[in-house]
């Protein structure tokens, strides 16, 4: 069996080929050979272009698939769907949104709603996975001694990339087993960014407090850091979304499937101290 990894050099896909572990039967798909992830096989391709998947495709029994965040989500997803069909792929597993629905209130929850759909009527097996805010977005949010973020008094069930890297690694595994199924993967707990900011201060024993920031005003700093437009707006509905409570939640589908708990926001303070400590 051969899986094929798209996304390969993304925060996601990075988790899952750890996960994965060494093995002789993951391939990579990459733009640039140069900045593959070494001791792997390589194909050299693009989502977005679809003459360039046919070698890259050859031999797949298993599709992860990824498709960058953007208004051409759809079309790379269709790329690689037709490719994988083409090359005789027997499963694709998916990375999808939390709340992807043709209601979602954000235009990439929506867009991903038509790449499921046309998953689901595609003939080959799947498995969809929806993972929720990941904890590794609040990267860059500490300054000095304060957490920023654009979700006021809303709670979001944040999950660890590396969770998400553990359960699909999981699911590519034993296919079998999670045919035809839809998970969305939280973390083991809803919290606020005020817990948030209190946990990151017991950890790190420094005083660390939460400053809400308004979605307009963070979609205003995405623009001047040099964000594109549909990223920013994006990005924006989605805070707003969660401000008013859309990710209040969590769910037992990466326990069930993984046997352990997820792993908790004071234990991902401590492993990226590096990374979140002021």
């Amino acid at each position: 069996m051969t899986i094929l990894i798209t996304g390969a050099n993304g925060t996601v896909s990075s988790a899952v080929l750890k996960s994965l572990g060494d093995t002789e039967d993951v391939r990579v798909l990459v733009r640039d050979a140069a900045k593959a992830p070494s001791g792997v096989d390589v194909a050299v391709g693009d989502l977005d272009r679809p003459e360039t998947l046919e070698r890259a495709f050859r031999g797949v029994d298993t599709l992860w698939l990824l498709t960058p965040f953007g208004p051409q989500a759809p079309h790379a997803a269709m790329n690689g769907l037709w490719a994988a069909r083409n090359a005789g792929v027997r499963h694709v597993v998916r990375l999808s949104a939390i709340g992807a629905a043709h209601d979602a209130p954000t235009r990439n929850g929506r867009l991903h709603a038509l790449s499921e759909a046309e998953l689901a009527a595609s003939g080959l097996g799947w498995t969809i996975i929806r993972p929720a805010f990941f904890m590794q977005n609040l990267f860059g949010s500490v300054n000095g001694t304060t957490l920023y973020g654009g979700i006021g008094e809303g709670r979001i069930g944040m999950i660890d990339v590396r969770d998400i890297g553990d359960f699909a690694a999981r699911v590519l595994r034993d296919l079998a087993a999670h045919d035809g199924k839809t998970y969305t993967l939280t973390g083991p707990a809803s919290i606020s960014l005020h817990e948030a900011a209190k946990e990151l201060e017991t950890v790190y024993d420094l005083p660390i407090t939460y400053q809400p920031v308004e979605p307009d005003d963070a979609h205003r700093s995405m623009l001047e850091s040099g964000m594109r437009e549909w990223d920013a707006a994006v990005t924006a509905e989605y805070l707003r979304a969660y401000s008013g409570g859309w990710g209040d939640y969590v769910t037992p589908h990466f326990a069930d499937v993984v046997g352990r708990p997820g792993t908790t926001f004071a234990e991902f303070a401590r492993d990226h101290a590096d990374s979140l400590r002021p």
